[in-house]
């Protein structure tokens, strides 16, 4: 009941201090006439979204660093776990400087849906990257340092972004579709295996941070299988497999265990000695 409360409280707090915007205004593509259509929420899940947006959670002006993480929740593309995975860490960034942006993205298999993980998800994913450093301006952040975090099924998608193609269309009457979709950096937090390359990496793959615990044997497997590919082209790469913890244990706050209630820290620690969180913008 405590753990409840103190999540009921935190969540209160993110919606205090954040904004959402539309990733498209009229729509997504393929989704123009359901984008009126309200989402479905209920305690730790959102589903039934058809009009992707991103919600702003500011840095701490104390403390704001320039960088920012666009977050992607998981859920298994039938739901999204929203505010665990979602506006939680995306609060927790911004405590720590970071400006971040959580994804609601359209779910490939959710009983029903019409999308497609590959089209529809992997297409809203790279357009909250645009979008975000096409206004990176308006939220006092550093193009150059935007990163992309996911968790499981939202791991996929951020593979498929950061594992993929990244050129914006310079021809695109939209200004948005111009811009990259290259994450700076990518933090992955057990990843399933949809969007990890079957051949060699490009040079253009961000650095990297993993996280997994070993008994989530399905989510750890992707994550052994690209680590030499990383290796055979110098892309920095930092691993952290811990022995026991699971899978889906958001944040760490739902776990007994001390290195997993602690594993945020760790990947605050990595941006810190990668670079990404200096110089402060004035």
């Amino acid at each position: 009941m405590i753990r409840l409360l103190l999540f009921l409280i935190t969540f209160t707090c993110v919606w205090a201090d954040s904004e959402e915007f539309p990733l498209w205004i009229n729509g997504a593509p393929g989704s123009e006439a359901r984008r009126h259509e309200p989402e479905q929420a209920q305690d730790w899940w959102v589903k039934n979204i058809h009009h992707p947006s991103v919600t702003v959670v500011p840095a701490d002006p104390a403390k704001a660093t320039g960088a920012a993480v666009v977050v992607f929740a998981g859920g298994g593309h039938r739901q999204l776990v929203f505010p665990p995975e979602g506006l939680e860490p995306a609060q927790w960034f911004a405590d720590r400087g970071v400006t971040a942006f959580a994804v609601k993205y359209r779910l490939a298999r959710e009983p029903g849906s019409i999308y497609t993980l590959e089209e529809h998800a992997a297409a809203d994913a790279r357009r909250a990257m645009r979008w975000v450093r096409h206004h990176a301006a308006k939220f006092s952040i550093d193009p150059d340092r935007i990163g992309i975090m996911g968790w499981s099924a939202g791991g996929e998608l951020s593979a498929l972004v950061a594992f993929g193609e990244h050129a914006g269309d310079s021809a695109a009457t939209d200004p948005i579709d111009r811009e990259s979709c290259r994450p700076d950096f990518h933090l992955s937090i057990y990843p399933g295996p949809i969007g990890f390359p079957a051949g060699k990496l490009s040079p253009a793959t961000p650095p990297t941070f993993f996280l997994c615990a070993m008994d989530d044997e399905f989510h750890v497997a992707p994550i052994l299988a690209v680590l030499p590919k990383f290796m055979a082209l110098g892309i920095p790469v930092e691993t952290h497999l811990y022995a026991a913890g699971g899978h889906g244990f958001n944040m760490g706050n739902r776990s007994d265990l001390v290195s997993i209630r602690n594993f945020p820290d760790r990947m605050i620690e990595w941006m810190q000695d990668s670079g990404w969180l200096a110089p402060v913008i004035e």
